[in-house]
């Protein structure tokens, strides 16, 4: 027996995993623990029978009538020796220094824990509760009530002698008081009242609701919320009582108080004990059940549930079973659920037991999550909770987390949670790599590798660089794009990749990723050979990143098969690293691309090359008739005759006469225009060019015996040459076309050219006039000329110039006139006259 108790002494959650509420998902609100050593040792010899609670320590009576003080965690401080027989009820004052003690043999003592002040009295009954005033360390408060068949208040007088009063009595036994500032609340067989011993009054009866019950065996439990809410419990009542003060109106006889019922419930179980927690209640309940093999009632372990009190109802919060010591023999009596109100401890006291209930803390909360493997929710409250937490560390729950992960073959967001739980610790970054390559998984971690702080050994990259490159080509080459060079041995994994081209040259993944290689080694020669043999896109940006031009000269056909345009823009744009003369060397054998180059250059610039503007007549020739004769009009340094002979040669009619007109034999030109190409109106548009009245006489010799011809120089020569000389050329009877349209063209040409001709004759006219007649006014106007001191000669000009006679020069013989010398000096036309005026 002692050693299946000893096995009891642990954690009593370890021993209620048989309960219902332990298989569900929801979090428990409290903890438990037993209350051991000196509790353990005296409930081996004794039974408890009662215990009372204050912040500092705790108070134990035992059915052989000791009392013991005991710290927190159950030692033994003090020993009283008061009864041979069971103490009923222990009170204290609040502030600790002042014991109420009451036993079953009629004995009732009032002492100081740290002074002399005692009373002894002894009844002739059992006192079954005993009730201190709150404050009774003032001399003020020397109060105290005990109960047995009636209730008894006690008092200190003047002359510290001691008197009682009946407060009530006649309704059986008291069984249960409590006292809370100014108001005792007591419970006999009939109900509970309430007691103002300021006033002196009683102010409520509350009856008990279910008389079935014995009061001795299923007694009432009362507690206090604050100093005007109390709680009862009774059988499977409980009521929520408000003490308030009666308004003056309604007072009359009756008492100031009155006391208002504000929430009352039935809960499934008998009560044996109550307590408030916030706004919540803390309910001990005696369970009795029936057993479905024997059929008979037995007593099961006592319930303590957390319960949200509603107005007629109740909400269930939490409900835990507890396996106390000797729970199959005990009675709804035998429990008593006592608390510190300021840790929110609670007290589950029974004969062979004392069980601690707390709230739960972080710690507890990250326990239970950890428990129910709810690892990302423990990291998360670890983590907002950092400041709180004593036992738990935000590291080991996070490895615990990735353990759990792994276990789960969740790899890769194992992977990815490395990224946050391990931060910047290096070490534990190796470790977990290790970890991952045990497994197989180098590849689920590789993406959330650190790559800057902190910087893992090189190993670790090139581990999984080799990883990557035994089976996943497209893996290694994004981890090589992504990864900075200098992570890794940067040569060791160029000879890994060669190793491996070797197996497979042709392979464009591994050759341009060992281009990549090369370039973070500086090695931009290589990379720039395979890039161009790959005809990657990259191999420009290459050249320009780091200046590889030296590199390309001996390139450049092939940069140029590549990307002709990239190719020319970039030499171009870099003459000065590379130049004209050497690319046109370069790609002397491909004349096709020389053209492309040349071509480009002469867009941007008609004159940088034209060293080479006679080879391009040639290549436009071959490669770009289009853009031929564009270039001969735009080129001022291309030789003509060699071009006319090209041109001549590849009969290219258009570009001969072009140069034919340039070279200055325009009817040559005009001649090839009417027997090659037999287009009248280019011929026309030719000779409206040249301007020249030759031309247009062979033009109408050569079109005169060809009608169409006729008709297209009829339509267009009208404004260029009189048409009468065409027309009297025409053979009588030759028959041309739209001859009638033609000649209905002329007229109205003519007649527009005569309107013309009118309309400009009239404005010319009108403006002459009218300048003429401002030119009139304006010299009619008078001149001011400004006094002087004495009288003297002065000539005004109509320009508005004046000057003194003497200074003028004298006029010639051939002309009388004089000029203005401003004017005529400035080409802006003398004054026509001039004002003579003497003073």
């Amino acid at each position: 027996m002692a050693e299946a108790e000893e096995q009891e002494t642990g954690s009593l959650e370890e021993s209620t995993d048989e309960s219902e509420e332990e298989e569900s998902e929801e979090e428990p609100k409290l903890k438990y623990e037993r209350l051991s050593n000196g509790v353990t040792e005296i409930l081996q010899k004794d039974a408890a029978s009662c215990m009372t609670v204050h912040d500092k320590f705790l108070a134990l009576g035992t059915h052989y009538g000791k009392v013991y003080l005991l710290d927190v965690q159950g030692n033994i401080t003090q020993k009283f020796d008061v009864s041979p027989v069971k103490i009923n009820q222990i009170s204290l004052d609040e502030s600790g220094e002042h014991m109420g003690v009451c036993s079953e043999d009629g004995k009732v003592q009032v002492f100081g824990l740290y002074s002399g002040e005692e009373f002894h009295e002894t009844f002739d009954c059992p006192i079954k509760i005993i009730a201190v005033h709150p404050h009774f360390v003032r001399s003020s408060c020397k109060q105290f009530v005990t109960g047995g068949k009636k209730l008894l208040l006690f008092e200190r007088s003047w002359m510290n002698r001691w008197k009682s009063a009946v407060l009530h009595e006649g309704e059986g036994n008291i069984r249960s008081v409590k006292w809370r500032g100014h108001l005792i609340a007591w419970a006999n067989n009939m109900g509970v009242k309430i007691f103002d011993i300021i006033s002196k009054q009683r102010i409520t009866n509350v009856p008990r609701d279910d008389i079935s019950l014995r009061p001795d065996m299923y007694p009432c439990s009362l507690c206090w919320k604050d100093n005007v809410t109390l709680i009862i419990g009774w059988g499977t009542s409980v009521k929520v009582c408000s003490v308030k003060e009666r308004h003056a109106s309604e007072m009359r006889d009756l008492p100031s108080r009155y006391v208002e019922i504000v929430s009352q419930f039935e809960t499934e179980f008998y009560i044996s004990g109550l307590a408030p927690l916030c706004d919540q209640l803390v309910v001990l309940s005696y369970v009795k059940e029936i057993s479905e093999k024997t059929e008979r009632e037995y007593c099961a372990r006592p319930r303590l549930d957390i319960i949200q009190p509603l107005s007629e109802t109740c909400e269930e919060i939490s409900s835990d079973a507890l396996t106390v010591r000797g729970f199959q023999e005990n009675e709804c009596r035998d429990y008593h659920l006592e608390y510190s109100e300021g840790e929110s401890l609670f007290y589950i006291v029974s004969p062979r037991d004392v069980v601690v209930a707390k709230e739960r803390d972080q710690d507890d909360h990250i326990d239970w999550l950890l428990e129910k493997k709810k690892y990302e929710e423990a990291l998360m409250a670890a983590e907002i909770s950092q400041k709180n937490i004593k036992r738990h560390k935000i590291l080991d729950i996070g490895l615990a987390y990735i353990n759990h992960l792994v276990e789960r073959g969740d790899y890769d967001i194992a992977a990815r949670k490395c990224q946050k739980i391990l931060g910047k610790n290096a070490a534990l970054w190796e470790y977990e790599v290790y970890k991952f390559k045990e497994i197989g998984q180098l590849k689920a971690i590789s993406p959330y590798l650190p790559r800057g702080d902190p910087v893992l050994k090189p190993l670790i990259y090139e581990m999984i660089l080799h990883e990557f490159l035994e089976s996943d080509y497209e893996g290694f080459a994004t981890l090589i794009r992504e990864w900075p060079g200098d992570l890794y041995n940067n040569s060791v994994i160029v000879q890994a990749v060669r190793d491996h081209l070797k197996k497979d040259s042709q392979n464009k993944t591994l050759l341009k990723t060992l281009a990549e290689l090369y370039t973070y080694d500086k090695n931009y020669g290589n990379a720039l050979e395979i890039y161009l043999t790959l005809r990657h896109k990259d191999v420009f940006q290459l050249i320009h990143k780091h200046n590889l031009f030296s590199s390309i000269k001996d390139k450049i056909v092939l940069l140029m098969d590549f990307d002709s345009e990239k190719a020319v823009d970039m030499l171009l744009d870099n003459e000065d690293k590379i130049s004209i003369k050497k690319v046109v060397e370069e790609l002397e054998d491909r004349p096709e691309l020389q053209h492309v180059y040349l071509h480009k250059l002469f867009k941007r610039d008609h004159h940088k090359g034209q060293r080479y503007h006679e080879k391009q007549i040639s290549l436009y020739a071959e490669y770009d008739r289009p853009n031929l004769l564009p270039f001969l009009r735009d080129s001022t340094h291309c030789p003509l005759e060699k071009a006319l002979e090209i041109c001549q040669q590849r009969n290219f009619v258009e570009e001969t006469v072009y140069l034919l007109s340039r070279m200055g034999n325009s009817r040559s030109a005009l001649k090839m225009i009417m027997e090659e190409l037999h287009d009248v109106d280019k011929a026309i548009e030719f000779a409206k060019e040249q301007d020249d009245g030759e031309l247009w006489e062979d033009l109408i010799l050569y079109s005169i015996d060809k009608p169409p011809f006729i008709t297209g120089l009829l339509n267009n020569i009208g404004t260029h040459v009189d048409p009468i000389l065409l027309i009297h050329r025409i053979k009588e009877g030759m028959e041309i076309p739209n001859l009638r349209d033609s000649l209905v063209k002329i007229l109205q040409d003519y007649n527009l050219q005569i309107l013309l001709r009118e309309g400009c004759k009239k404005i010319l006219v009108a403006d002459s006039l009218s300048l003429l007649k401002k030119m009139h006014r304006t010299q009619m106007k008078g001149v001011l000329v400004d006094d002087a001191a004495k009288p003297f000669s002065v000539v005004v000009f109509h320009c508005r110039h004046m000057f003194h006679k003497e200074c003028l020069p004298m006029p010639s013989m051939n002309s009388a006139a004089q000029f203005c010398n401003i004017c005529s000096a400035k080409n802006r036309g003398p004054g026509s006259a001039i004002l003579e005026m003497k003073k």
